[in-house]
């Protein structure tokens, strides 16, 4: 692993010690933030801070992926994100949990980058800064290549289970408490209608049985995930570096998976071809020394088949020349399966 040493950091037990002599504690709502989660803006030793409180019966995307202990403590807890590249910037200082119902509880203290994040809305940010995303992403797979999970992060098969049947008929059970659920429900039936039958089939089974996906992807290279990497998490610094926020999906994978999340949640706002996007990241990966002759193809190819079987449902309610590019090249990841 490139990354450099990493120190377990201690977490406090309760919000109350975690912001132990904050003034000016007050709610805000985040738009982009969907999960459930609540945020408090406060003042710290003089400084802006962000306090993000969770519980996983209050979070749609924990209960869908099996995080009861929360795996964005979990990753800051155990020193990781200590280890990443100097072109990025986590923003947090401080987190809690064994709180609340269950002792489930868990909370983030981060500094307040909210001047430096992407503005919300569907704008086409800027070719520089897109830019950067990708590079530092690239960054990242770099500083943890050849990293594997031994803290109890998301584990691989379970990233692929996202927005599928169980996760759906949970939340059916609960009574469709959160919008976006309820969206996806109706977007899979759109896209068991527009999506053509031979990719329908391929992501019915990846759904059914995500384990494949993953087992296939795990003959090439693995790296740390970050896992969010959507427009609502980024931002830029004015020295250059990128501010990633919101390590909600952190775990080892394919460094195509973060890639293909990024080009798939933040389709409207690319300011150059996906193709661009894609042969940015693979010329980064090269600049730092690592060889992605042999199983480049492979990993791309199956990580956007996997994208489509999480993410379809979002691409069948949208336009058609992004549901067929998609359809493209799932069909070139159920060749690699």
């Amino acid at each position: 692993m490139g990354a450099s040493a990493v120190v377990p950091h201690e977490v406090a037990g309760s919000i109350e010690d975690l912001v132990a002599g904050a003034t000016d504690r007050r709610p805000f709502s985040n738009a982009d933030g969907k999960s459930g989660s609540r945020f408090e803006r406060l003042t710290l030793d003089g400084q802006a801070h962000v306090l993000k409180v969770m519980h996983v019966d209050d979070d749609w995307i924990a209960r869908s992926l099996g995080d009861v202990a929360c795996r964005q403590v979990t990753v800051w807890a155990a020193g990781l994100l200590d280890g990443m590249p100097p072109s990025l910037d986590c923003a947090i200082v401080g987190a809690a949990r064994g709180f609340g119902p269950r002792g489930r509880g868990a909370a983030l203290l981060m500094r307040d980058v909210g001047a430096g994040l992407v503005p919300e809305g569907d704008t086409v940010v800027p070719l520089a800064q897109h830019a950067a995303f990708v590079e530092h992403m690239a960054d990242l797979a770099a500083a943890y290549w050849g990293w594997t999970d031994t803290v109890g992060l998301t584990p691989p098969s379970i990233r692929w289970t996202f927005f599928g049947p169980g996760m759906l008929a949970v939340e059916a059970e609960h009574g469709w408490p959160n919008v976006v659920p309820t969206i996806a429900e109706r977007g899979w039936r759109a896209f068991a209608e527009r999506a053509p039958a031979d990719v329908r089939a391929a992501v019915d089974g990846l759904r059914a049985e995500p384990w494949v996906l993953a087992d296939a992807l795990a003959t090439t290279p693995s790296t740390f995930l970050h896992g969010d990497w959507k427009m609502g998490n980024l931002g830029s610094h004015p020295d250059g570096r990128t501010i990633l926020i919101d390590c909600a999906y952190p775990g080892e994978g394919a460094a195509c998976t973060d890639l293909a999340w990024y080009l798939a949640l933040n389709a409207a706002r690319l300011p150059e071809p996906k193709e661009a996007a894609i042969a940015r990241f693979r010329a980064a990966l090269e600049g730092h020394g690592i060889d992605t002759a042999g199983w480049w193809d492979r990993q791309l190819d199956l990580s956007l088949l996997g994208t489509l079987a999480i993410l379809g449902w979002e691409k069948a309610l949208g336009a058609e020349d992004e549901l067929a590019w998609w359809v493209t090249r799932a069909r070139s990841g159920v060749a690699r399966l």
